[in-house]
Formats: C-alpha cells, sequence, structure tokens
C-alpha cells in the first residue's frame, strides 16, 4: 500500500499586489523594546490629524513628540494598527491613541538613535516630517517631550537623498510625571545608515 501525501499548499503569489503587512508597527516594537532594554526613553514622533487623540493644546504644526517609555505611560499596547496608552500632560492623565502610520519616527531621547518612516498617505501635499517634532514648551516628558537638538535620523523610504536633522529644540519641558527637574543637555548627533 502506498501512502497518502497531503495536498502541497499553494504556494503563496509573488509579485506587486503580495507585499505582505506593513513592517512600520514591527520595527516600533523593535525599537521600543532596545531602549527598554538599554535603559533608554523611547520618543515617538507623530504626525496629527483628525485620526490621532493626542491633547491638542500639545500639538504644534500637526506634529507632536511622545514620551511611550512604561514609567511615562500606563496600559501601553502596540499594536499592528494602533498605540494607545495614558499619560500625564500638565499634570492631567488623558487618553492617547495614534494610527501607526502615523507615527514619523521613534527614536531613544539620550543619544538620539532611532528610525523615521515616510509621511502618512493622508498627509497634506507639501506636508514634511521635520523629525523629530517638537512639542510646546511646558509640557510633561510623559505625554510630550523635546527632542535632543540636531537628532539625526534615517528614514526608511527610498526617496530620501539624506539624513534629516532636526531645528533647535524648545526649552522649558517638565520632567517624566510631573516631575520639575530639567534634563540632562543632548548628547552629540549621532549618524545612523538610511534603512530600505
Amino acid at each position: 500500500m502506498t501512502p497518502t501525501l497531503p495536498p502541497t499548499p499553494p504556494s503563496p503569489p509573488t509579485g506587486p499586489d503580495n507585499q505582505g503587512s506593513s513592517t512600520r508597527p514591527y520595527l516600533i516594537r523593535a525599537l521600543h523594546d532596545w531602549c527598554t532594554d538599554n535603559g533608554f526613553t523611547p520618543y515617538l514622533a507623530v504626525f496629527v490629524d483628525a485620526s490621532v487623540q493626542v491633547p491638542n493644546e500639545y500639538v504644534k504644526n500637526n506634529e507632536i513628540v511622545l514620551n511611550v517609555g512604561f514609567e511615562a505611560t500606563s496600559g501601553l499596547k502596540l499594536g499592528n494598527e494602533f498605540i494607545e496608552f495614558k499619560a500625564r500632560f500638565g499634570g492631567v492623565a488623558r487618553e492617547i491613541l495614534v494610527p501607526v502610520d502615523h507615527v514619523v519616527a521613534i527614536y531613544a531621547r539620550e543619544n538620539g538613535q532611532g528610525m523615521a518612516f515616510p509621511m502618512p498617505s493622508s498627509a497634506p501635499e507639501g506636508a514634511s516630517a521635520g523629525v523629530p517634532l517638537s512639542a510646546e514648551p511646558g509640557a510633561d516628558v510623559a505625554g510630550a517631550a523635546r527632542p535632543p537638538r540636531g537628532l539625526r535620523l534615517a528614514r526608511t523610504d527610498a526617496t530620501s537623498a539624506a539624513p534629516t536633522t532636526a531645528p533647535a529644540a524648545p526649552t522649558g519641558a517638565a520632567g517624566p510625571m510631573g516631575d520639575d527637574g530639567d534634563e540632562p543637555p543632548p548628547p552629540p548627533r549621532p549618524a545612523l545608515k538610511r534603512v530600505k
């Protein structure tokens, strides 16, 4: 008697129609883990539009930077479609909901190492991610924070010619969870390789 083999499953289609799911949520989780494992504070730079739930008083030019460290957030969920957590802004706990495709960068506050991503398709024509993005002075680091001066990030889109250099950061951001201590001075500007 000849053994019966199960049918061979069809091979997945190849070509432009089978791009798979976005790598952005996986890269965000990996860099968040890397920051956490190394004792760094992970920051997210976010493009803000009507689909993003953040305190509007900390949004400037449709941009905000969020501290997503475990010490600054409660109930952090880094999902494939949304990033959700609670954080304190000006001493008030707020619910945050960010579509993953609106994250334009994730990086470590302490040394500026991280990765930038293309702007969301819903961004208006001509909008550019001047990552990292800045929040209004006086925001709690738990919710919004200033990026290091001169941070350079690699972008994952093939159209960028060089890493982006950030503008000088605003001053006056408070410490984590309402602590009024000053942050340490920013580190020297790092350089990253472009990821394609």
